[in-house]
């Protein structure tokens, strides 16, 4: 983002987040760089005012203060007028670990593409995050912007940035994950046998614009289509493309959906507890793949 500071359109507000990380931006946008505090309705209604006046303000806070606490105001001052407010998340889904719930972000995406004219953009991968803020410098509606900790594959070429992207091919299932939750996944299939190796895609981009071509034919191919992601069921990935695999009669014979189940124990832990008790972990993912044994969603 620091090289776009040059844009004097930019402008940044923070609800009092960011030290340690997002002082070398406020050095080089000077005024433009605004530490709304501890004010997020209020960060989003300047915002939605900044760009009213033909500016193109970003807004950061942790995930759930970012869409949770201010979401009237997203929905009345910025997407009922269609506003290039961008909002950024950091934490997604139980990025946040052992701060618990309250700093938990697994309905994020699922309740801000409610809003007509909002667009969700989720990185999987550490270089996705540069290609996505270049793309939302122009981007001419609201744009939630996920971030979460990069744990992309060693060893491994990534294809450039797409909304779809497929990163690894096989002759078995089909798997679709979002997000970074999705990485120990991929390094962990790179080593199975080609004729039970999944396809494994990367979608970044919601809502779902359009199915590739590659893609449905691998689900014909496979038969059964594995959603992976860090969010709650209702309203999530794994809904979405159901839903848009049955308007274009492309239904897979057998449907898996890993995702957010809460918290299974009661208990908080890290990221990685919450994600093994939700099965989201890549051994629990690959059990399935291997023996059919569904996770019950």
């Amino acid at each position: 983002m620091i090289a776009s500071a040059a844009d004097e359109s930019l402008v940044f507000l923070t609800g009092d987040l960011g030290y340690k990380a997002l002082e070398p931006l406020r050095d080089r946008l000077g005024r433009r760089f605004i530490n709304a505090g501890v004010a997020e309705q209020n960060m989003i209604s300047v915002a939605a005012g900044l760009a009213r006046s033909g500016l193109r303000p970003w807004t950061y806070s942790i995930a759930p203060f970012i869409y949770a606490r201010p979401f009237e105001q997203i929905r009345n001052d910025v997407c009922l007028h269609d506003l290039p407010v961008r909002m950024v998340g950091n934490g997604g889904g139980y990025g946040y670990g052992v701060m618990g719930a309250t700093h938990h972000a697994m309905e994020d995406y699922g309740a801000m593409l409610c809003l007509q004219n909002m667009h969700a953009f989720i990185p999987a991968f550490a270089p996705d995050v540069h290609d996505i803020i270049r793309k939302l410098a122009a981007f001419p509606h609201p744009a939630y912007l996920r971030l979460g900790l990069a744990e992309e594959p060693k060893d491994m070429a990534l294809p450039p940035y797409a909304p779809w992207r497929k990163i690894v091919a096989g002759g078995g299932a089909t798997v679709v994950g979002v997000g970074p939750v999705i990485s120990k996944l991929i390094a962990a299939v790179r080593s199975m046998d080609e004729s039970k190796r999944p396809s494994v895609w990367v979608l970044s981009e919601l809502p779902i614009a359009a199915l590739p071509d590659e893609f449905l034919a691998d689900v014909r191919r496979g038969g059964h289509l594995v959603v992976v992601e860090e969010h709650v069921a209702q309203g999530g990935v794994g809904q979405s493309l159901a839903h848009a695999l049955l308007l274009v009669g492309h239904a897979p014979a057998r449907f898996s959906h890993r995702c957010a189940r809460g918290y299974v124990s009661g208990l908080y832990g890290s990221q990685t507890f919450h994600r093994r008790e939700c099965g989201l972990d890549a051994d629990s993912i690959v059990g399935e793949l291997l023996t059919g044994t569904s996770h019950g969603h």
